[in-house]
Formats: structure tokens, sequence, C-alpha cells
């Protein structure tokens, strides 16, 4: 029998899970990767005149825009918002609008071009994560700025328009509707509890049950949520209590720690089912309000591409998963 499940925090969003069918990993298609030319790959070393000016690089030696780093960060070439001009808000009725100001950025991961994300060493996923927290906080200073997402795209399935190993940062001048959703399910739940965090609540009943536990550390738990939107979705939530991403930048070992357990999330998802296009995503407090949001806790959400949303899905904003959340994360310990 199907279920309608609701998710932990967001309100309105409801998934359907549908296990109609036994699904095995094999069962899903995963298209073929394209890996593009490294010859041609703008984000190869040796190919710096290829992109934008860089932004901030990680080298030992060698001058700006030239080899010899392992991190690099440039502007978009074809960004979505754009560095300059105001905001200049307007609404007219029913007619709201504002300038397309904001910033988006390509994080180069790695000078390999054909490393999967699992193959990264420890080191190069610490310095991943020092590069997103340093431009999230050199883009807080720019008051314009409400919101600031860091997010990855693998296969084209999942909007990569290249194979090299990369991330991306959009900051817009709004915050987001998912974003708005998880804050008032957040608040609501800690007014209504007198000071508790749904997070934290979650992390504990989750860790109780045992059964949508994919893996766990001394300071982060990977979970299938309960109301899975796709097979193999994964969260990493923080064990310990903050709604600010950045600040696990105060203690290095944190760092270390939280690139490992990506590390591991990643891998097990490639092996259960292989090259499988997916996002990550990290969602944390928005930026340059006045609000705390000490009701909120920040966590990076994986969703693996593995169906695609269609009439049902675009009608009502409901999802339809055909696995078990629960089988999911069996599959996933298991690897």
């Amino acid at each position: 029998m199907p279920e309608i499940r609701k998710d932990y925090v967001i309100e309105s969003q409801w998934v359907v899970i549908s296990p109609e069918r036994n699904l095995r990993p094999s069962d899903f298609k995963v298209p073929k990767v394209d890996k593009n030319n490294a010859e041609q790959c703008p984000f190869c070393p040796g190919h710096e005149f290829m992109t934008p000016p860089e932004i901030l690089a990680y080298r030992k030696d060698g001058e700006k825009n030239s080899g010899g780093w392992w991190i690099r960060v440039i502007p978009n070439k074809y960004p979505a918002l754009r560095i300059e001009g105001d905001v200049n808000y307007k609404e007219n009725k029913v007619f709201r609008k504002m300038n397309g100001v904001g910033a988006h950025e390509v994080i180069i991961e790695t000078p390999e071009h054909y490393l999967k994300p699992y193959e990264l060493s420890d080191y190069q996923m610490h310095e991943i994560i020092h590069a997103y927290i340093d431009r999230f906080v050199d883009l807080t200073n720019d008051k314009r700025f409400k919101y600031i997402l860091i997010f990855k795209n693998y296969g084209k399935d999942a909007g990569a328009s290249l194979t090299h190993p990369h991330s991306q940062l959009i900051a817009t001048p709004m915050i987001p509707r998912i974003i708005s959703d998880e804050l008032y399910g957040a608040k609501k739940y800690y007014i209504n509890t007198a000071g508790r965090c749904i997070y934290d609540e979650i992390i504990s009943m989750e860790k109780e049950k045992g059964e949508r536990v994919v893996a766990e550390s001394t300071n982060f738990i990977t979970i299938c949520p309960y109301a899975s939107r796709f097979p193999f979705e994964m969260w990493l939530l923080p064990k310990f209590h903050d709604s600010r991403f950045e600040k696990i930048s105060l203690n290095d070992d944190l760092v270390w720690e939280f690139g490992r357990v990506l590390k591991d999330a990643l891998r097990r998802l490639f092996a259960a089912v292989p090259d499988v296009p997916f996002n990550y995503y990290i969602h944390t407090s928005p930026v340059n309000t006045k609000n705390e949001y000490r009701y909120y806790h920040w966590h990076l959400e994986i969703m693996p591409r593995l169906s695609k949303p269609a009439g049902f899905e675009w009608g009502t904003g409901f999802y339809i998963n055909p696995m078990p959340p629960e089988k999911a994360a069996e599959i996933l310990r298991e690897k």
C-alpha cells in the first residue's frame, strides 16, 4: 500500500512513497557520462586564459590566473545573476520586480579532470569546504545579498555542462521560497515546543529508530529522510546545533570531518548506483538580516536524479518516490 508522508519541516510538502515495484539499484537507468575532452576543458590547468579572471585560488607559487593551484574560484561565464548594479525593488499592484543583482561563481575543486567526487582525497575535500566558507564569508559583506546557496551538479541530467569536478555558488537579493518554508516550519516548532529545534529532534528520533540512518560520525549523521523525494536521497546533519554553515571554520577538525562525511555519502551512493547524476546543496541561514535564526539548523541535502518530475509533480508540488527511504538506507549502509 502506498503511503503519503509529510516532510519533517515544510508544512505543505508531501511525498507519495509508492513501492509498487521491488526496486533494486540496478533497475535505475543511468545515462552514459559524457566526459568531455580534457584538452579543451576551460577548468584544466594551463587553460586559465579560457575563464574569467579568478576570484580566489589556493596555490603555493605562481602568478594569479596561472597554474600551480589546487582550488580555483572564478565568476560563472554565463551568470544567472550579475554582480553589478543596485537591487531597485519596484511594485505596482500585482507586478513586482527587482534587478537581477547577485553573484554566480564556480568553485573548481581539483586540477584533475577525470576524478569522481568520492575519489578526491580527504585533504582536497577539506580544501573544497574551506573554499566554500571563504567565498560565503566574503559575499556576506555585500549588504545587497540575503541568501547564499552553495551547490553541486554532477552529470548532464543534474544540470552539469562540464565534467571537470566543480561546484557553484549563487548569492541572491532575496530569501528563496524553500528556505522561507524551512524557516517557517522550524520557527513554528521552536515556538510550540518552548525552544526545541526540530532538526535536533529529527536527529534524536532517527538515531532511536535507526532504520533510515546511513552512517554516523562523532559530529555528523547521514540519513535518508522520512519523506524522501527521490530514491537514495540523503541529508547530512551536524549533531551539534548551529544555524550557520560557515561557523564550522571556527574548528578546523569539523571541516576535516564534514569533508570525510560528505565523501563517504557520495562513495556509498556511487557504490549503489554507479555514476548516478546528483545535486547537492547546503541549506543555511539567510545573511544580512537582524534575525539570528536560533531555531534553524544548517544541513546538506544530496538529491540523486533517478526519477524525473512529470505532470503530477509539476501540478501539485508533491513527489512520487518508488523506493522507501528505509530500503534505500539499508542498501547504502551495506556499501
